[in-house]
């Protein structure tokens, strides 16, 4: 006897639950379900997206929908076309040996003239809805909701987020005030407590998690960078997680269009999704984000509402969302069903006070690390594709008639060298983008206290700085000035090789040498100044020709 079987479903449920492989009830499952079985008790249950909240509200409802009757004894709302047609196939899957029980998904830019069809022919008793096609529907007076016992309100954050709090309000004024009324959330923002409150009557709530909090599965990760290595540091976090299959967000659709452009050109397998994208477009990425063939889809927050896709490795927030909610929202889409996600900031030093109120909303710590470098890169790549290649399922039957050619046309290569042609074939990409890569400057977010403490380092630097400048010569040399200092990468061995690259160089006694962040002074023998001088004016450092003065 499985746990679903003790909670009381009946054997054509448990039969059709069986075949999909369920045994054991996921949290929101187990408190839901012998809840509304036991009882018709409004209820509220707060949990994240992609934690069975399906199941928890679809199977006692349709184990309790009287089929004799032809009327629509259930409506469920949820904020989009993919979530409405998703949980449609969901309920479908689980009455699969309930043929008499039938159930119609309805939702916009489609034709509706053909779901007022089948409204009228199917006798339909389980109608799943986005709120806009509902209206649509209830103001043409095609559809009767008199009979209806239970409505589900799916994802309600999401659709009040959408702006759907008005077509809420009109569809369940409609609707028979003896219902029951079930709220399913990830977050309870107070939009969301007010439609308990107006429409609910004493509903029991049932939390999985802490309230408004993410996923205990779900890793925070930030890295701070300044705007213009953003880029980059996306596609080094992309490359850094070679089997990344996840969401990049970006706050507006010219964004989105813009970085999807750009990491396609680059060579990464992404797509955009975003509002212009007509529907049939849409369905056309989604389907093949779905199956795996794009890796990484970028999108809008409105594009990606009502998203569910399995499997997701990463979210990354290319931007901050400006709704604090809303990054639980994003983050809720990877750490599903027992797996393992991670849920990645790219944030700059304005997102200081963000980070702190996403990490308060969520009750978990971002994880604050530098971006990856080249070299860890090319050594995650590398061991990728050595376990990819270890793991290869080999068809000897299909492969063995080409061996014997193969291996005479390799005989004159050894072991050794036939594997370090295999990985620079399979990794000079990424070899040759790195090598020469300078490491991605990091942007620290600074306390208070170190706030201070940088304001009295920068302070002491400024007096030593001025100590530097203002220093006199050793009596014998000559003090000279160079327009680089610190912050251009000049320290004294570079200043060195500099003098050393002039005809005279080898020869030059070099004194005592000050760095700023912007100079270099440095002393040499006083019978020397004059031809180190002349020898410096056509020198070159970093592409740009340096100045050299006497002090």
């Amino acid at each position: 006897m499985t746990n679903f079987e003790i909670q009381g479903l009946n054997p054509a449920i448990l039969k059709a639950i069986n075949d999909l492989g369920f045994e054991t009830p996921m949290p929101v499952q187990e408190r839901v379900i012998p809840l509304m079985l036991e009882s018709d008790k409004d209820i509220i249950a707060l949990a994240q997206t992609g934690t069975g909240k399906t199941a928890a509200f679809g199977l006692p409802l349709i184990n309790q929908i009287d089929t004799s009757n032809p009327g629509v004894q259930v409506l469920a709302l949820c904020p989009t076309r993919e979530l409405c047609v998703q949980i449609t196939d969901d309920l479908n899957d689980f009455s699969k040996y309930m043929p008499e029980l039938h159930i119609l998904p309805v939702y916009g830019g489609t034709n509706i003239e053909k779901q007022i069809s089948a409204l009228r022919k199917k006798n339909v008793q389980f109608i799943v809805a986005t709120p806009g096609r509902m209206l649509d529907l209830i103001n043409r007076k095609a559809v009767d909701l008199s009979s209806v016992k239970n409505v589900v309100l799916d994802e309600a954050d999401e659709m009040l987020n959408m702006g759907f709090i008005d077509s809420l309000n009109d569809i369940l004024k409609v609707i028979p005030k003896k219902r029951r009324t079930l709220l399913f959330s990830a977050t309870m923002p107070d939009r969301v407590a007010n439609i308990a409150e107006n429409y609910m009557d004493s509903p029991e709530e049932v939390v999985i998690g802490t309230r408004n909090s993410g996923s205990v599965n779900i890793k925070h990760i930030c890295y701070t960078v300044s705007s213009k290595d953003k880029y980059n540091a996306l596609k080094r976090i992309v490359d850094y997680n070679p089997n990344i299959y996840g969401i990049v967000f970006c706050r507006t659709k010219r964004e989105t269009g813009e970085i999807a452009e750009k990491l396609i050109k680059d060579g990464y397998n992404a797509e955009a999704l975003h509002g212009d994208l007509s529907q049939i477009q849409r369905d056309y990425v989604m389907q093949k984000f779905r199956i795996g063939n794009i890796k990484l889809l970028v999108a809008t927050d409105v594009a990606a509402r009502g998203l569910d896709v399995s499997d997701l490795t990463h979210i990354i927030n290319y931007n901050l969302p400006d709704d604090i909610e809303t990054y639980n929202h994003r983050s809720g889409r990877t750490g599903r069903a027992g797996k393992t996600g991670i849920s990645v900031a790219i944030a700059g030093l304005k997102d200081k006070s963000k980070l702190l109120q996403i990490e308060k909303n969520i009750n978990r710590k971002f994880e604050h690390k530098d971006v990856p470098k080249g070299k860890d890169i090319c050594e995650k790549q590398l061991f990728s594709l050595i376990d990819r290649m270890e793991k290869v399922d080999v068809d000897n039957g299909d492969i063995n008639n080409y061996l014997p050619a193969i291996f005479k046309k390799l005989e004159w290569l050894d072991k050794e060298e036939i594997i370090r042609r295999f990985v620079a074939l399979e990794f000079n990409r990424f070899l040759n983008y790195y090598k020469d890569a300078a490491d991605l400057e990091v942007a620290r977010l600074e306390s208070s206290e170190q706030k201070r403490n940088g304001r009295r380092d920068r302070k002491s630097d400024k007096i030593e700085d001025s100590q530097k400048i203002n220093r006199k010569a050793e009596s014998g040399y000559t003090r000279l000035h160079l327009n680089a200092g610190k912050k251009d990468g000049l320290y004294p061995n570079v200043l060195i090789e500099l003098i050393n690259q002039t005809d005279s160089g080898n020869k030059i006694k070099i004194g005592k040498i000050d760095l700023t962040k912007k100079d270099t002074y440095f002393e040499i023998r006083s019978d020397q100044a004059k031809t180190l001088l002349k020898d410096l004016k056509n020198v070159f450092y970093r592409g740009r020709k340096v100045t050299v003065k006497a002090v």
